[in-house]
């Protein structure tokens, strides 16, 4: 994720053991995050809503009311993404916690690397989900090579003034791509941006897809210029944006 994406991202420690807190405010301030902190979470629904909060990082064993309960709340209310922070011996609270709604989860004592991946890596789908674009040229269309795309219409207009209106799963996978250009995007990460759910190592949908919106660009599959395909890593838009 690239470091426009995340500085602006706004997360949230709750944490009562004041170490691990500042150990977890020290990981994410040192990568650029914005961080908010609290030994408590009385007021988290609504600090979320008012301080457009996008991560909680959230302990399992609060005083008065635990990371459990919260979890269920704040999953009832909000797509907020949340990692819970575990002892190694939480087994049982970890799978509720993830019943019940929770992303992820990290054992205590952290791995800083491991956790700013998976942090990194939740972000990112929680913009998708949210509809939030990592970069708006021209008051949010995207021009490249002589096409645009309206994000707003899922309308691509071909540099022949030619209007087409993409399918949902094609418009994803072209959005996901032109807000990461430069970079590659697993197939794990396409499937999250496009269908929001668990994938197998099997399915192909996103190869398919690929090739759709290669033909919809005139761009050539067995020698293209827009997306190119990371062999064994995925795929990365490699046009000019306007």
């Amino acid at each position: 994720m690239s470091k426009e994406t995340h500085s602006a991202a706004h997360v949230m420690v709750v944490e009562d053991d004041p170490l691990s807190r500042a150990l977890l405010v020290g990981y994410f301030e040192k990568e650029g995050y914005r961080v908010s902190a609290s030994e408590h979470a009385d007021d988290l629904l609504q600090r979320i809503e008012q301080e457009r909060i996008a991560l909680v990082l959230l302990d399992i064993k609060l005083p008065g009311k635990d990371g459990l309960t919260l979890t269920r709340e704040l999953r009832a209310a909000s797509r907020v993404g949340i990692i819970l922070v575990t002892a190694r011996d939480d087994d049982i609270d970890r799978i509720v916690g993830l019943e019940l709604g929770a992303d992820d989860y990290v054992t205590k004592p952290f791995n800083p690397r491991e956790l700013l991946v998976r942090a990194k890596n939740l972000l990112w789908r929680v913009a998708q989900c949210t509809g939030a674009e990592v970069r708006e040229p021209d008051q949010g269309s995207f021009r490249f090579e002589g096409w645009t795309l309206n994000p707003h219409k899922r309308q691509l207009m071909a540099p022949d003034g030619r209007l087409e209106r993409l399918p949902q799963g094609e418009f994803k996978l072209l959005m996901a791509l032109l807000t990461h250009a430069g970079q590659v995007l697993s197939r794990d990460q396409l499937m999250d941006a496009i269908h929001d759910r668990e994938w197998t190592p099997n399915d192909r949908s996103v190869d398919v897809l690929v090739g759709r919106v290669r033909r919809k660009l005139d761009d050539n599959p067995a020698d293209p210029r827009l997306i190119l395909t990371a062999h064994g890593a995925g795929y990365l838009f490699a046009g000019e944006l306007d």
